[in-house]
């Protein structure tokens, strides 16, 4: 698969996560090798302005620091071998044709089981005598024929030979790191499942077992257990104030009565601890109705919160949802929200709006600051006052990228679908946390969706990685993924 984007990923998503690549820069012995070594300082320069680390073999332990032989694809192999744990991905260069085998053999020895970007060099049509020409054109052909022939997975850059020094390329670097990012924290995330499925909405089951052979564990909290550990914790407790302290820092909370600023503090600490204690990623919490009626708030607010600082958390126990949440958080290095595909826009075909009462992380308002109210809906059934903690705001005109998973269970299969569209301004006066959007061929996308029986949430991110995400999914994971453009 082609590594392909409509624009770039931010390099301050690696600031967030930071990613090790190692780096195999091929050689040939009839080519020339001073191409090899001086294609081999060029990358390093590229990876170290893109803020990515390196593990690469010593310049002085191999031939130019490149890999031909087999001693040499031993020596790589073993050293990549040592460090497993610290690598990410594996970016393989050829400054001339390189030697497929080696390659190969240094990626079987090195047993990594990661990305591997696959690039060449172009040969400038100036300089095509014996001292200066590559066929790194032809030498990425064998190499890829090679890696196929061992059944090892590898990506290739959007040019069949690029120039690593051009924006091009940085942005497909940027866009792999993002794949190599998602690959590592799915096949590794710790879901946290607070309170039951609400009793109607069998749409957020989902398969713990097909979760659990993906290597995503999920830990479960009852609500019971939440409400005895608040009522343990005093209003005066120093984690409590700060927690209320950073509640009313995060929000504008006029209309909120203290009594419900108090019971969100609490909540916040014991979700906190839970959340350290279980070192988990993500979490999906219970809304309708129990903590309404028998604690007072909605925990909106706090979800909010743990989103917006890189730690999602989806409402109505969507366990997926947040799952999907953590994926484009990790592609973007970004806050993720997950909303229902909701209304249709007038009769514009290709726009929709998407809504939730919401929990949505203030990253993706138009207002810095978001208003706290009570929820409307739920407030009909419980009462205004059982409700406040909700975060109203409109999702600001930007780029999106949205994302579903669903657990398969007639197929045994982990499924996927993501796409990219727009968060428009046109006019649109609600509650709760919403916005416009227009998607390419919406209404194939949603009659997509409706006939392979998807649910009505949806995860987006104000971000374009769709394209990372596809090939973390597809070609990485083995998630059945489609990818609507």
């Amino acid at each position: 698969m082609v590594m392909q984007q409509t624009q770039p990923i931010p390099a301050s998503a690696l600031t967030r996560h930071p990613v090790t690549l190692a780096v195999i820069v091929g050689n040939r012995g009839f080519f020339p090798a001073h191409l090899a070594l001086s294609g081999r300082n060029t990358i390093l320069e590229v990876l170290a302005k893109a803020g990515i680390n390196v593990l690469i073999t010593p310049e002085a332990d191999t031939n130019v620091g490149s890999i031909e032989s087999l001693k040499e694809a031993r020596l790589c192999g073993d050293f990549f071998r040592a460090h497993r744990d610290q690598i990410d991905g594996v970016l393989v260069t050829l400054p001339n044709f390189g030697d497929e085998r080696a390659i190969a053999n240094t990626l079987r020895y090195a047993d990594l089981d990661v990305p591997v970007l696959i690039h060449a060099f172009p040969d400038d049509p100036t300089k095509m005598d014996l001292t200066y020409r590559r066929d790194s054109f032809c030498g990425k052909m064998s190499a890829c024929n090679n890696l196929r022939q061992y059944g090892i997975k590898y990506s290739l850059t959007s040019g069949h030979t690029m120039d690593p020094t051009t924006p091009a390329f940085m942005s497909d670097l940027l866009q792999f790191a993002a794949v190599c990012r998602i690959v590592r924290g799915m096949r590794t995330a710790r879901m946290g499942m607070l309170g039951a499925r609400p009793e109607a909405f069998k749409t957020v089951r989902f398969s713990e077992k097909l979760l659990d052979q993906a290597g995503i564990s999920v830990e479960t909290l009852d609500l019971s257990e939440v409400f005895g550990r608040i009522e343990r914790l005093t209003d005066d407790d120093q984690r409590v104030q700060a927690k209320k302290a950073s509640i009313v820092g995060y929000a504008r909370t006029t209309n909120v009565p203290d009594l419900s600023l108090m019971r969100m503090a609490k909540f916040g600490v014991v979700l906190d601890g839970w959340m350290d204690d279980n070192a988990l990623d993500a979490t999906a919490i219970q809304c309708w109705t129990s903590m309404e009626e028998y604690f007072g708030v909605v925990p909106c607010t706090l979800m909010s919160m743990s989103s917006n600082k890189l730690n999602p958390s989806a409402c109505e126990t969507d366990i997926v949802g947040a799952l999907a949440m953590l994926a484009l958080q990790l592609a973007s290095g970004r806050p993720s929200a997950l909303v229902d595909w909701n209304n249709n826009y007038g009769d514009d075909p290709d726009k929709g709006v998407v809504f939730h009462c919401s929990n949505l992380p203030k990253d993706v308002f138009v207002d810095d600051i978001p208003v706290m109210e009570f929820q409307e809906i739920i407030a009909k059934t419980v009462g205004q006052a059982n409700t406040f903690g909700t975060i109203y705001g409109r999702v600001k005109e930007n780029p999106f990228t949205y994302l579903r998973i669903s657990t398969d269970d007639f197929s045994g299969k982990i499924i996927a679908y993501t796409g990219e569209g727009v968060f428009t301004n046109d006019p649109l006066q609600t509650f709760g946390g919403y916005g416009v959007v227009q998607v390419p061929r919406f209404q194939e996308l949603l009659a997509y969706i409706c006939e392979n029986g998807y649910e009505h949430h949806v995860t987006i991110n104000q971000a374009r990685v769709s394209g990372a995400v596809n090939e973390a999914f597809n070609k990485y994971l083995g998630w059945a993924t489609h990818l609507h453009k």
